[in-house]
């Protein structure tokens, strides 16, 4: 049975149009696999699969992910983070430090409230990982949350005295009232994708819902891991909002709302 892989272009010129063909055939790709991502199960004939070729001095590894966790991609590394990333995805265990490869995958952590600026109320999404953020490939501990966002269209924030600009292509799905996704423009301009998706959806309160659907977008709020935190009421998230906005520590945009 065909697989439901994602073979990108760059993945393509390294393994060769036969190889790729094959994969996406389903003669050489698994049915189940281990997300190399998120660590979690994945079935390539239920659930859209990315391949994700890890090339080190001398080899190379061909592992597969959630097309939700990553897109397909190659990834340049070192032979020694190679070896351990044979490791990690073989379940193997190892003293090398497969996370030097393959990061534990920060969850996204959604909230959503309503947030009052300049005199009226907007719905809001506050986004903040559990860890940090590295871009694919990177060795060092940094976290470029922020910087990938921006990169993505959203603005800095230092206040929250405006709303920010509005941000194309990418939308908020709300689906018989409640919050599925957050998605953002495909390859090449391609369908929207999925760049946060709720594992079940998410209930918001009436008051959200109509205020999305008066305003007809959600603004999108994200910070780095530890500058928000769980609010438990939505005075305490202005507050954690308007701390990580002084703190420059605080990115927005405002998303069209999809669906109803």
């Amino acid at each position: 049975m065909p697989r439901m892989l994602d073979v990108s272009d760059e993945v393509r010129a390294e393994i060769g149009d036969e190889e790729a063909d094959r994969l996406l055939a389903g003669e050489n790709a698994p049915g189940s696999y281990d997300c190399t991502s998120c660590r979690t199960p994945g079935d390539s004939e239920q659930e859209r699969t990315s391949t994700v070729l890890f090339i080190g001095d001398e080899t190379a590894v061909l592992a597969f992910a959630h097309a939700t966790c990553l897109p397909s991609q190659v990834v340049q590394v070192t032979e020694e983070q190679l070896r351990g990333a044979v490791k990690s995805i073989t379940g193997d265990r190892v003293d090398l430090e497969p996370e030097a490869i393959v990061p534990e995958q920060a969850v996204l952590g959604v909230t959503s409230g309503l947030v009052l600026i300049a005199g009226e109320l907007h719905p809001a999404l506050v986004v903040e990982p559990t860890g940090p953020i590295v871009r694919p490939g990177a060795v060092d501990a940094g976290d470029d949350f922020l910087p990938l966002l921006i990169e993505q269209g959203f603005m800095p924030v230092t206040e929250l005295t405006d709303v920010p600009p509005v941000l194309h292509g990418w939308s908020v799905l709300l689906a018989m009232g409640q919050l599925h996704a957050v998605l953002q423009p495909g390859p090449s301009g391609g369908q929207p994708v999925a760049w946060w998706q709720a594992h079940q959806p998410l209930q918001v309160t009436d008051g959200w819902r109509a205020a999305a659907n008066k305003h007809q977008q959600v603004l999108m709020f994200a910070a780095p891991v530890g500058s928000i935190g769980r609010q438990p009421r939505e005075d305490l998230l202005r507050e954690a909002l308007d701390k990580a906005a002084a703190n420059g520590k605080l990115v927005g945009a405002a998303l069209p709302l999809a669906g109803t």
